[in-house]
């Protein structure tokens, strides 16, 4: 009787702990685990949008009703982005996507086990993200917005000929601005211009700043400065108003008012984030081992604001139209 009793207490308990697991909510395959992917961007503006935009798009397309996403919006505040990653880290999402230098970094100083993927950062090694854009290292991997001044160079000569000095306005907090705008005035000194930088601390010093400069230069080469991109009317009116084109970076400069850009798609390049985190996610791919991805020329499309060409009375060549 005592076996009997022992054996049906056994078999209870085996009973109740099979529907304790049952009632976990934890998949018992793995194959239906449902992922949490916090995304962090660093401001609002149509560039960084479409890229987030894109990136959830990849990864839902892979992943579909096994994804969860938390996007949360920085503000342009690297103190709000560190805020944010760290809740990203506090509730053990499975994967963060960075999007935009001050927001991959504040992911890489947070965690050196969850996995990081990148956007909207130019140069992952300048900046310190990672070792080596072939073999990246610990926990990181991404996709650079790097596209060939030497096309925007060209683009200038072929739009404004007269140009002889160009002038190029970056936020001073943006590392990722820095970069390029340092990269830029190399490639246009290298063309025969003279290059005056300016740099501005936030939106309230954009119209003095630029107004300044609107009397010092032929011309503006803008990169894709976040800053900037978040105020693009206040900055086209004044260029415009005096009589400068301004040549940038990337589409959505162009729709906001500037005059042109070999672009790449910021849409696109959230859809190769995507896909990237998905085999991350999916495939268990050591992000550090994914080398960083970069856009050849031919990725790059003209963009040509025709409207401000016409207030600024330059003619187009039939290729640029």
């Amino acid at each position: 009787m005592k076996l009997k009793k022992c054996l049906a207490a056994l078999t209870a308990s085996l009973t109740l702990l099979s529907l304790a697991a049952c009632g976990s909510g934890e998949p018992q395959n793995p194959d239906e685990k449902v992922f949490t992917v916090g995304v962090c961007q660093l401001a609002e503006h149509p560039a960084l949008d479409e890229a987030t935009r894109g990136f959830q798009e990849a990864l839902s397309e892979k992943l579909g009703d096994r994804v969860q996403f938390d996007i949360q919006n920085a503000q342009g505040e690297q103190t709000n982005c560190t805020t944010i990653i760290n809740k990203f880290v506090s509730a053990h999402v499975d994967l963060i996507m960075g999007n935009a230098t001050n927001a991959v970094k504040a992911a890489r100083e947070a965690t050196s086990e969850i996995p990081i993927v990148g956007t909207s950062v130019t140069d992952y090694v300048a900046s310190g993200l990672v070792a080596a854009n072939e073999a990246p290292g610990e926990n990181l991997t991404g996709v650079s917005d790097s596209n060939p001044v030497s096309m925007q160079v060209e683009l200038l000569k072929k739009l404004c000929p007269e140009a002889k000095t160009v002038g190029i306005v970056h936020c001073s907090g943006e590392e990722n601005s820095a970069l390029q705008a340092a990269d830029a005035k190399t490639a246009f000194e290298a063309a025969g211009y003279a290059v005056k930088i300016y740099t501005v601390a936030d939106s309230n010093e954009i119209q003095p700043v630029v107004t300044k400069a609107c009397t010092e230069v032929d011309a503006f080469y803008e990169p894709t400065d976040n800053l900037i991109s978040s105020n693009i009317t206040t900055m086209a009116n004044i260029t415009t108003s005096a009589g400068k084109p301004v040549i940038c970076a990337e589409v959505s400069q162009v729709e906001g008012g500037f005059l042109a850009s070999y672009s790449i798609s910021y849409h696109e390049l959230g859809r190769v984030a995507g896909n990237m985190a998905a085999e991350i996610l999916l495939d268990g791919k050591n992000p550090g081992e994914m080398p960083i991805y970069f856009f050849d020329a031919e990725s790059l499309t003209l963009a040509v604001n025709e409207q401000n060409a016409k207030e600024l009375g330059i003619t187009l060549p039939d290729s640029a139209k």
